[in-house]
């Protein structure tokens, strides 16, 4: 199933936090309980704000972990998916911040 953003909402997978021990164990994201707020953009709508924000897939943007709207979507690692909101004003907005 592919899913097309409207306006100013983008949708977004939780970036990957693979972790190594100091042994060279590979911790998986799964083993990470706590969610770290940064996201990767997977699709964006074609509003303004993104437009003028210069937002595209690949980019990373952090987001507080309750916001925005989680969709259901199967893929082949149940990956979950959100819709986030990019507002004109900082208070409307989900995204708080780009990840460089």
């Amino acid at each position: 199933m592919k899913v097309k953003p409207i306006g100013d909402h983008i949708l977004v997978k939780e970036a990957s936090s693979e972790q190594t021990t100091k042994s060279g164990i590979v911790l998986p994201d799964s083993a990470d309980k706590k969610k770290s707020g940064i996201y990767e953009v997977v699709e964006v709508g074609d509003g303004e704000e993104i437009k003028k924000l210069g937002l595209k897939a690949g980019q990373k943007v952090i987001a507080g972990k309750y916001s925005g709207e989680e969709v259901e979507m199967k893929d082949d690692r149940d990956t979950e998916y959100k819709i986030l909101f990019v507002g004109k004003e900082k208070h409307e907005s989900d995204v708080v911040a780009f990840v460089e």
